[in-house]
């Protein structure tokens, strides 16, 4: 079934009715065979609405949509049942865990109550909720308090504590570390990061933080409201995160923002981030992607596998010669299309692949591999990447005028692209030298539709 227009096929999004503004992803879980996602939407918003204008006025009516799926591509809307009028809130950013009990719970940030809140899922459908409780915290004396921030909270369960971490704020407060016994009574251990590490000054903020082990060491995954994604790899250790690599996950304004993981009953990390763009359609995801962290301690970032499930009609280009210049891929292309392009030795050192180009290959969004820069790129979003002596293979997916680039599994790139309904087709390119390119594509088929909430 074809989606509506202006609604991406593959992409999770909001159906409607409201205005997924904010987006954020929270709560996830795979509980009971199955995977279930909770997202931040305003019930009161509509299309033509300035959605930032009924957050600043405090107007919004925020609820958490629930969305649950048996295998991460095809997902179904369950009944809205976090909402302000049952919560007595609204529902802003926080994260999903499962308690001592075995049970899912989600804290996140009451709107306008001046505190984090916990549910617990009182059924399996994750359709029924206990009352929230605050998270009432506890400083001790000597303790600055007033550094505290109670917002996008994220919890986690460890041996027999329970952990949090709150979010900071574009005001300067910074992110923080309490642990509990009861989820209801957080004794409050210190600010999380030393601010003198590298992004992690006054100006930027760590917002909607995800902790979790990945590899040998952790992972935060959180944002900067003036970077958008990005995370810290560290050792967590006698109640202190030490973090010794930071990276982004964001190349082009805040395209990619508010990330939530989960782990898969296979061991894989997969995370979803919010598409923070100017678009005809609201809440919708950027394409999941697995985590992995090896021995080597490189950061892999692949598409999530499941997406294969939506692939047809595919069609092999082996051997595309081009000498400085570019050369129209015939019978390639379409609106909801996934390409995977591997360039061989050559001469050019700066190459790739072209989507949304016009029936002759020109134009189009250019997505470049410069080796000299030692960056991959798509359009105005540029992301440090180096293949050594690797072969380079572009995993590239056009969803309408959604555009998601994996560069050898080590680098990723959202941005929105917007092109005319006719411009779907693909050139490979090469300048200053030439480069041979092995090509697959394939059309993408449509998530299922889902009802409303």
């Amino acid at each position: 079934m074809a989606s509506p227009p202006g609604r991406p096929a593959f992409h999770l999004s909001h159906p409607g009715p409201g205005w997924a503004w904010p987006g954020d992803p929270n709560g996830i879980f795979f509980w009971k065979g199955r995977y279930h996602l909770h997202y931040i939407y305003d019930r009161g918003g509509a299309a033509g609405i300035d959605p930032l204008r009924r957050f600043l006025d405090g107007a919004g009516d925020y609820a958490f949509a629930h969305v649950s799926s048996p295998d991460l591509v095809h997902w179904t809307s369950h009944r809205t049942t976090l909402t302000p009028d049952v919560l007595g809130h609204g529902a802003f950013s926080g994260g999903g865990f499962v308690t001592k009990e075995g049970r899912p719970a989600i804290v996140y940030q009451g709107q306008g109550s001046g505190a984090n809140h916990v549910v617990i899922a009182e059924d399996d459908d994750l359709e029924r909720w206990t009352r929230p409780a605050p998270a009432v915290v506890h400083v001790r004396p000597g303790q600055d308090g007033s550094v505290i921030a109670h917002a996008d909270p994220h919890a986690w369960l460890e041996n027999d504590t329970y952990y949090a971490i709150f979010g900071g704020t574009t005001t300067g407060k910074p992110a923080t570390l309490l642990r509990s016994a009861d989820l209801a009574d957080w004794e409050y251990l210190g600010v999380l990061l030393d601010p003198d590490l590298p992004d992690t000054g006054e100006d930027t903020d760590v917002s909607c933080p995800d902790f979790f082990p990945i590899g040998d060491q952790h992972m935060l995954l959180c944002i900067s409201h003036n970077k958008g994604c990005r995370y810290y790899l560290g050792e967590w250790r006698d109640e202190r995160f030490v973090p010794e690599v930071h990276g982004r996950m964001n190349w082009h304004a805040t395209d990619v923002f508010a990330p939530e993981s989960v782990l898969t009953p296979d061991g894989r990390r997969v995370m979803w981030a919010w598409a923070f763009i100017e678009a005809p359609w609201s809440g919708i995801q950027i394409l999941p992607r697995e985590l992995d962290l090896p021995g080597d301690g490189i950061l892999r970032i692949r598409p999530l596998r499941e997406l294969e499930r939506l692939r047809a009609d595919e069609r092999s280009v082996r051997g595309i010669a081009v000498d400085d210049g570019s050369r129209l891929v015939s019978d390639v292309g379409g609106a909801a299309l996934e390409l995977a392009v591997t360039f061989g030795p050559g001469a050019a050192r700066r190459f790739g692949v072209a989507v949304h180009c016009d029936a002759r290959g020109g134009g189009g969004l250019r997505i470049e591999v410069d080796l000299d820069a030692g960056t991959v790129s798509a359009g105005a979003a540029a992301a440090p990447f180096d293949p050594g002596d690797e072969e380079v293979t572009l995993r590239v997916f056009v969803d309408t005028y959604l555009v998601d680039v994996f560069a050898n599994d080590r680098q990723a790139i959202f941005l929105p692209h917007f092109a005319d309904a006719a411009d779907v087709h693909v050139a490979v390119f090469a300048d200053g030298g030439d480069r041979v390119a092995d090509l697959t594509a394939w059309r993408m088929t449509s998530m299922d539709e889902v009802t409303a909430p």
